[in-house]
Order: structure tokens, then sequence, then C-alpha cells
């Protein structure tokens, strides 16, 4: 019997067809949970076939002590918590479920952007506490909308962005021409024109060395004084200092981060004093219908790995 590692907790949540799967081909499942040390994840993991993985980290130690590893099934699109130069030299497929989230991941996205724009936690916040003050917050429709990075995810951003009838920029240096049926209001752009032009940011892209740190004190200030930032990529896009300096005097309307630099959020982080930024605990993907079809992208993944059948979203 092959073993799978399962390190995300939501992975057949929803329903047992993908458990159903795996264990008719023969997988014995078994779940990581969360919080073991370092010993006893080897111990879990080491005689592992496949692991379908959440967002630990599976560094290149790991990885080696895999010895009998040939799959890792990314439970999301992001593949930074894998080491793909180990997984590569030992012959390890990745693979990811980048696109099956995109509209899950977007509509939350529009979400914080109506939030932010037009206070709505902050004055739900309000009128719990017993204060009913009107928040007089700022128009969605017809501003322009700043995207960074141009993937599957904030293309669903502009499709919705596009019934608000918002002209958008979008800065993505790997992208090429924008698509025929986003022709009529998005137009790519470099950052310096999207970060002054934007009365919303909204970033969708990879932590990367290029993007680490982008969103400075520098560069948020940079931006229109009501404008609003939006994250749901990673949390080290945005440098959490810089933005705290810049909305504790008064620079930007609001933010809304379904990503922090360490997550669960720290307490004392000082972002969570401030009232018009709203924090989301990663929840992007976390949609009934995106959890049942991630889990089946996984398991069909980790199977035909075994039956010699193609692999879908392959990493490497």
């Amino acid at each position: 019997m092959k073993k799978v590692v399962i390190t995300s907790r939501s992975f057949g949540s929803v329903s047992n067809e993908p458990f159903e799967l795996l264990e008719s081909e023969g997988f014995l499942c078994e779940f990581l949970e969360n919080g073991l040390d370092r010993e006893k994840v080897f111990e879990i993991m080491n005689d592992a076939d496949a692991i379908i993985a959440g967002t630990g980290k599976l560094d290149a130690e790991l990885i080696k002590a895999c010895k009998n590893l040939k799959i890792i099934a990314r439970y999301g699109a992001g593949v930074d918590n894998v080491c793909l130069e180990t997984a590569k030299k030992r012959g390890i497929s990745v693979t990811s479920t980048a696109g099956v989230n995109a509209n899950a991941v977007a509509d939350l996205a529009f979400g914080l952007i109506l939030d932010a724009r037009r206070g709505i936690s902050r004055a739900n916040s309000q009128v719990h506490k017993g204060t009913y003050k009107v928040i007089t917050g700022h128009d969605v429709w017809k501003k322009t909308l700043g995207l960074v990075g141009f993937g599957a995810i904030a293309q669903a951003v502009a499709r919705r962005a596009g019934g608000f009838s918002m002209e958008v920029l979008a800065f993505d240096p790997y992208a090429g021409e924008v698509a025929a049926e986003f022709s009529s209001y998005v137009r790519l752009c470099d950052f310096e024109e999207l970060v002054a032009c934007s009365d919303v940011v909204s970033i969708h892209a990879p932590l990367t060395s290029e993007t680490k740190g982008m969103f400075n004190e520098h560069t948020i200030f940079a931006m229109k004084k009501d404008a609003v930032i939006i994250n749901l990529g990673r949390g080290g896009i945005i440098d959490e200092a810089g933005l705290y300096k810049c909305m504790k005097e008064g620079h930007l309307f609001g933010a809304g981060l379904d990503v922090t630099v360490n997550e669960p959020v720290n307490m004392d982080n000082p972002l969570l004093t401030l009232d018009n930024v709203t924090i989301t605990p990663h929840m992007g993907i976390y949609s009934q219908e995106v959890i049942s079809e991630m889990s089946m992208v996984c398991a069909r993944n980790v199977v035909n790995k075994f039956l010699g059948k193609e692999l879908k979203l392959v990493v490497c």
C-alpha cells in the first residue's frame, strides 16, 4: 500500500470523494497535524510516496529525507513553500492548483475592495459597540484599479472591475499583450504609473526577491492619499511597518489584507490597532466549491503519477 501524507487541513473537508479515489487506488491517507516538532514530522513523512501539501514548509532537508517520494501535489496556487530545486534533482513531480481558485480569491479581493473603499467593517464594528455614526467613504464606480500581477486571479478581479466601469492598470513584467476581452478597459503599465494613478491597488503576485517589500513606506506615500491597498498575494510584498506608519499618519483611506508576514498574524502587530485595516485569515480559497475542486485535482494528480498518466498543472 502506498502512503500519501496530507498537510492541508481543508483537503477533502467538503466531500469524501478525493479520499475514496485515493483509497480505491491503494493509498493510505495520513494527515500531518499542526504543531508537531520537526523530528515527528520527519518520522511521519520519511516513508511517504506522495505529499498533498498545504502551506507548511517543504525544505530541501525534509524532501531529501522522503526516500520514496514521487510527487508533491500542492493544495494551492503558490509553490514558494516547496524547495523546487531539490524536487527537480530527485525527479519528484510538483503540481499545483493554480487557476482553480481564481474566482474564489477574486470574489474576496473585490469584497475587500468594497470594504476598504466604503469602510464597511469599520462601520459595522462601531455599530456593534453602540456608535451609530455614518462613515463617508469613496466610490468604486468608475475609479482606477491597479493590479500588481496579471495572472488568472488578477484577470478574474479585472472582470469584476469591468462591471463597476473601472479603468484597470496592470503591472506584470512577465505579461504579454492584454487579451481581447480586456482591451477596452485594461492597460499594462509600469510600476510607478500604477502606484501614482490608482485609487485601489490590489496585489496578486508571488513573493520573490523582486516583489519582497515592493510596497514600503516610500512606495505607499507615493500612492494617492485616499487610495486603498489590498493584498491577496503574499504578506512580505507589503512592508507592514511602512504600511502602519503611512496609515497612522493618515495616508491611505483603508487596507484589506488576506495575507500577512506572520500567519496567524501576531496579536501585537500594530496594524491590528487601526480600524481602517481589515485583516482576514488567508481565506481566499475557502469556498465550498473551490475546496472540493482543489481536493480532486490533487487526488487525481497523485493517482495519475503512479498510473503513468498525464498530470495537470505541473510546476516541475
